[in-house]
């Protein structure tokens, strides 16, 4: 059987915030002694990524809502949903960019963040539609976890 801790949490919409999200991603990580500090800060930054396209999307749409996130940690994998209710997007139809290490990616100051999100979290959802978008990043614990 696994144990599941689960908690959720909710944040104005405002880069300010985005440093209590990240400590909340680290603590949630180290929970397992067995990670890595590298894989630590990896899973850091993913979470950054994608509350940070949370915050952007709720000034799109002008929203003063929070933004919704949901921590589950199990015996072997931490997980977290951050739930925004902007416009939504296709992830699909994302324009296609140079990889990062091509030099002609330097014409381009953004566009990195889904890129960092599926490469630093082992497991990467996103479910978009014109009421708001839920990413859902992953990684795997203890003795499951073939990237430390």
């Amino acid at each position: 059987m696994t144990a599941e801790t689960s908690f959720d949490f909710e944040i104005p919409a405002r880069p300010e915030y985005l440093s209590l999200v990240r400590s909340l991603a680290v603590e949630a990580a180290e929970t397992d002694t067995a990670l890595s500090r590298e894989r630590v800060e990896d899973f850091k930054i993913a979470v950054s990524e994608a509350t940070t396209n949370a915050i952007e999307a709720h000034a799109r749409a002008c929203l003063d809502e929070s933004i919704r996130i949901r921590c589950t940690i199990t015996d072997d994998r931490l997980e977290f949903h951050i739930i925004d209710r902007g416009f939504g997007f296709y992830p699909d139809q994302i324009q296609v960019l140079p990889e990062p290490d091509d030099p002609s990616r330097l014409n381009f100051e953004r566009g990195l963040g889904i890129y960092l999100m599926r490469v630093l979290s082992d497991d990467l959802e996103i479910h978009s539609g014109p009421h708001g978008t839920e990413v859902s990043l992953a990684i795997r614990l203890s003795s499951n976890n073939s990237s430390a």
